[in-house]
């Protein structure tokens, strides 16, 4: 009788990566088990070029399968892991949730301008919160009556531009509520703990 061997998830990683945060909540929710490579991102070392040419992180190894890119690492997952699943069965919902993490770029631009400094993008980032405050006027989450994919994309930059930026979320209601919803979950408060200061 053969014995079956699951295959090992590892998982290049580091804490402060936003990136990487996608990952862990998507493989928090999942309730897949994996080990951790922590990666330095002030002196990376020359092996994760092998693994992302582009040298970044998060990568996934599922034994001999390597996978850069936290968009696809999240719908590698998905496929592969269907139970529970993170995105709905509707495919007109899954595809209003997968143009969000498309669009993403619209958010990332001026959190990134503001954390190096540009007061000026303050506007821009808040004017990108009210339209995500809009869209969850009328639905729980991002992705739709259930926490998913979409969700998990953008919750790392909502709550590092909280914790770590001084955004104020609280004046987008909804954004502000979604916010605090998603924080119950055990993939989002171990981010939340992961930014607690120390």
């Amino acid at each position: 009788m053969a014995l079956s061997i699951e295959p090992v998830l590892t998982l290049y990683d580091a804490d402060r990566c936003p990136y990487c945060a996608r990952v862990r909540i998507v493989l928090a929710e999942k309730g897949l088990e994996y080990e951790t490579v922590v990666v330095d991102l002030d002196d990376r070392p020359a092996w994760i070029y092998a693994k992302n040419p582009l040298g970044r992180v998060p990568v996934l190894e599922e034994d001999a399968f390597v996978l850069p890119e936290s968009a696809v690492i999240m719908e590698y997952l998905e496929e592969r892991y269907p139970e529970p699943p993170l995105w709905p069965a509707d495919p007109a919902e899954r595809a209003r949730g997968r143009l969000l993490v498309e669009r993403f770029d619209a958010v990332s631009r001026p959190y990134y301008a503001l954390r190096r400094g540009d007061q000026s993008a303050t506007e821009e980032l808040h004017e990108r919160l009210n339209d995500l405050d809009s869209l969850l006027a009328s639905r729980p989450y991002l992705t739709g009556l259930e926490f998913g994919l979409a969700d998990a994309a953008y919750l790392p930059w909502i709550l590092r531009a909280r914790e770590a930026l001084g955004v104020d979320v609280e004046p987008h209601a909804e954004l502000s509520g979604w916010v605090a919803r998603a924080g119950e979950r055990p993939s989002v408060a171990a981010e939340l703990e992961l930014l607690a200061p120390r």
